[in-house]
């Protein structure tokens, strides 16, 4: 299955995407409150989501992607980084991810590419679902703060 098999070049890579990932979140200024974040942590929090790729998409059932990015989206906001910053954070990531797929240049059959294709739609509804329960994360801070 050439999904599997580039989740698993995703997992072995995962050390240098997220020292690339960091970089970018310093330099852009979309991600700028990413900086709020202890850096061990968001290294920590990358790292759980590249090195354990296969695990996120094809294991994990929806209602435990919704309790760690409703926790996820809970921190980042007790932490003081806009709402605005961590949808950049999740959207680099998820693209940072898509341009290494393309860059390992496997599309060498319709096989291969259906392959690729699946892969990119299962991150897709990863990052999109994980980015949706973060923002609720967000807005039960909000409620609780103004309660």
């Amino acid at each position: 299955m050439v999904a599997l098999r580039l989740v698993r070049l995703i997992e072995a890579h995962s050390d240098a995407l997220v020292a690339d990932l960091l970089l970018k979140f310093s330099s852009s200024p979309h991600t700028q409150d990413m900086s709020k974040v202890p850096p061990h942590e968001l290294r920590q929090r990358m790292y759980e989501i590249l090195n354990h790729l296969g695990e996120w998409l094809l294991q994990k059932k929806e209602s435990d992607i919704q309790q760690r990015y409703t926790e996820v989206g809970a921190r980042r906001a007790a932490q003081g980084v806009s709402l605005s910053s961590f949808c950049w954070a999740m959207v680099l990531t998820k693209e940072h991810v898509r341009h290494f797929i393309e860059r390992q240049g496997f599309l060498n059959s319709p096989l291969e590419m259906y392959g690729e294709l699946e892969l990119l739609q299962l991150l897709d509804q990863f990052f999109d679902h994980a980015l949706c329960y973060a923002t609720e994360g967000y807005e039960q801070v909000r409620l609780d703060v103004a309660v």
